[in-house]
C-alpha cells in the first residue's frame, strides 16, 4: 500500500524530529517552525496542487513534502533542507514508499530554501509556495517589543494571510499588515527573494503568483 499523509503524521519519530528541530532553532532565535507550520505547510501545498487539477497522489505527496521539509533543524539550521531531505529519504524508505516517489518528495524537501533552492517538480512548487506565505504573529517566538529584529516586526505586524487558487490559475498571497508596527518596505526588505521564489514557483504550475499587502496588488 502506498504511504499515506495520515502515517506521515502518526509517526512518531517524525514528530519527534520536528518537535526538537523546532526547540533548537528557538534557541538561535528563529521564528516559529513548530507542528502548526508543518501542518499549515502541508494543507497549503495539498490545496494548491488539487485546486490546480494536478492528480491526487502528487498532492498527496505535496501534503507529505509540507509536513516534513523543516526535519533537518533537528540537525543545524544551515543547510537544513539538504540535511532534511537525506533523513526524509531514509524515513520514508523504512515506510516502503517507491523510489520514485521518494525522489520526488527528497527534491522538494531539498529545494525548499531560498538560499539554495529551485522548484524543480511540481511537489517543490507548491511546497515553495506553502511554506514562503506562511507570515503571520503567531510565529514570533519572542515577546520583548522593545528587543524586536526587523524579521520580528514583519512578522508581528502580520494579521491575517490567506493563500488562494483562483479559477483563472492564479495563486494569491492576501496580507494584511498592521503597518503601525512594520512598514511595507520592510517586508519587501527581507521578503523579495521568497516572494520571487513563489513567482517562479507558480510559473512552474503554469499558475501566476499574484501578492496583496493591505488591499493593494504588488506583484
Amino acid at each position: 500500500m502506498a504511504v499515506t499523509f495520515y502515517d506521515i503524521v502518526k509517526n512518531q519519530e517524525i514528530k519527534t524530529y520536528l518537535e526538537k528541530g523546532d526547540k533548537y532553532i528557538g534557541t538561535l532565535g528563529f521564528t516559529n517552525h513548530s507542528l502548526l507550520h508543518a501542518q499549515r505547510a502541508a494543507k497549503i501545498a495539498y490545496t494548491i496542487l488539487t485546486e490546480l487539477n494536478y492528480d491526487k497522489r502528487t498532492a498527496e505527496l505535496a501534503r507529505i513534502a509540507g509536513y516534513i521539509h523543516d526535519i533537518g533543524n533537528v540537525v543545524n539550521r544551515i543547510e537544513h533542507a539538504q540535511t532534511g531531505a537525506v533523513m526524509a529519504f531514509n524515513i520514508l524508505t523504512r515506510l516502503g514508499m517507491e523510489p520514485n516517489e521518494i525522489a520526488k518528495v527528497i527534491a522538494a524537501i531539498g529545494n525548499h530554501d531560498e538560499g539554495t533552492g529551485t522548484p524543480v517538480n511540481q511537489i517543490a512548487a507548491a511546497l515553495i509556495l506553502a511554506d514562503k506565505t506562511d507570515v503571520r504573529r503567531s510565529r514570533v517566538r519572542n515577546r520583548n517589543h522593545i528587543s524586536f529584529d526587523i524579521h520580528d516586526r514583519v512578522n508581528y505586524a502580520a494579521e491575517h494571510a490567506d493563500v488562494t487558487v483562483c479559477p483563472d490559475r492564479v495563486i494569491r498571497l492576501d496580507l494584511t499588515i498592521d503597518t503601525g508596527i512594520a512598514p511595507i518596505a520592510e517586508y519587501f526588505e527581507i521578503f523579495l527573494t521568497r516572494m520571487n521564489m513563489c513567482k517562479r514557483s507558480a510559473e512552474f504550475l503554469n499558475a501566476t503568483f499574484e501578492l496583496l499587502i493591505n488591499e493593494t496588488k504588488f506583484l
